[in-house]
């Protein structure tokens, strides 16, 4: 296999990432993990995902189909949608903090009621249970029933079974049982990460992989083991000071990663462009994401998406629903569009799709 070049990675980042659409279950299968994010602006980033990846999809329709697709809400290297295999990979789940024998007491009561109900709202567990409210992560109050289902969702106790406007609606989970051989289930972990985010460079694959202790707090111990592991199994090949790493069988200088002539925006937590360590290696740029950094500090935008042509990423596109209508503000990383009748075209062509993609007409 011929080293590949930092420009025969970038074309194999895209077309392996971006590969042609399919069916909302088969996208689901072939990434494993998508993340989730509650922003909306102009679509949560699990949409704007797989919006590209799956044929004729909508803004919702991942929410809307849910309840009849083998994957999960769960906690990954963050907090998205998992494949039911996956999920059942990671639990059943210590977490780092142990509950006190009133906490357990209280968790099995809800466990009970969730379970004689079939289904609860967040709001019936706390008219029947009562439990107050308490400090959350953000210094603000919030009810204690709300942060016991997500704990308990958390450790397994509990699954996701649907969403009502935006609300998580809780059933009682199946027990999982634990594997008999850890080390083989931490490198299938490992497997579905740098599946999804291929190619890796070595600090972006340390990262993910120190990430999740996030997703198996009760294996920590042994991650840095499954690192070492992925080093030596994984194919790997030194480009421009830094090692690559990808999964077995595929060869990043073949002709198979073909990228078309066409323009994307891409959401922040795109697997293209998740990693910023590797985007700037790739694209020569930085790209940061600005939602919450103050206003006046903002280089590209509140919710600026980069905007890829082809396989190089030429800028970045901040887009709206105003007024019922996609008003689209973009930005060029040399200060001006490229100069191509083709580029012109393909951007077009992806504003009409973002507007059907939203329901809306293009502004």
């Amino acid at each position: 296999m011929p080293t590949p070049t930092l420009s025969d990675l970038r074309r194999y980042a895209v077309a392996r990432s971006l590969f042609a659409p399919v069916s909302l279950p088969r996208a689901l299968e072939r990434l494993g993990f998508v993340q989730a994010d509650p922003i909306r602006s102009p679509a949560r980033a699990q949409d704007l995902t797989l919006r590209h990846r799956v044929k004729g999809y909508r803004a919702g329709d991942l929410e809307r189909a849910y309840p009849r697709l083998a994957v999960e809400e769960d906690f990954f290297v963050n907090y998205g949608f998992v494949t039911r295999e996956l999920h059942q990979r990671m639990h059943p789940r210590t977490a780092h903090h142990e509950w006190s024998a009133e906490r357990w007491a209280q968790a099995q009561a809800v466990q009970q009621f969730v379970q004689a109900r079939g289904e609860a709202h967040p709001r019936e567990v706390d008219a029947h249970f009562a439990h107050g409210h308490t400090t959350n992560g953000f210094g603000g109050q919030s009810k204690a029933s709300t942060q016991l289902l997500d704990a308990m969702h958390y450790r397994g106790l509990l699954r996701v079974s649907r969403r009502e406007k935006g609300i998580r609606l809780y059933a009682a989970q199946t027990p999982l049982a634990a594997p008999d051989d850890v080390p083989s289930a931490l490198d299938a972990l490992v497997d579905v990460l740098v599946d999804k985010y291929a190619p890796l460079p070595y600090p972006g694959l340390r990262q993910l992989v120190a990430m999740l202790k996030h997703a198996v707090p009760q294996w920590q111990n042994p991650l840095r083991a499954a690192l070492q592991r992925a080093l030596q199994r994984l194919p790997q090949a030194p480009v421009e000071g830094v090692s690559w790493y990808w999964p077995a069988g595929e060869d990043p200088c073949s002709r198979r990663w073909s990228v078309p002539e066409r323009a994307r925006l891409l959401a922040p937590f795109d697997p293209v462009v998740w990693d910023r360590d590797r985007f700037e290696r790739l694209w020569g740029w930085a790209y940061r994401f600005e939602a919450y950094t103050p206003p006046a500090q903002r280089v590209r935008g509140y919710y600026a998406m980069p905007l890829l042509w082809r396989d190089q990423v030429v800028g970045w596109g901040n887009v709206s629903n105003t007024d019922g209508r996609l008003c689209a503000d973009m930005g060029y990383v040399n200060g001006q569009p490229p100069q191509e009748a083709t580029f012109r075209v393909a951007l077009a062509a992806e504003l009409e799709a973002m507007a059907e993609f939203l329901g809306v007409p293009l502004g």
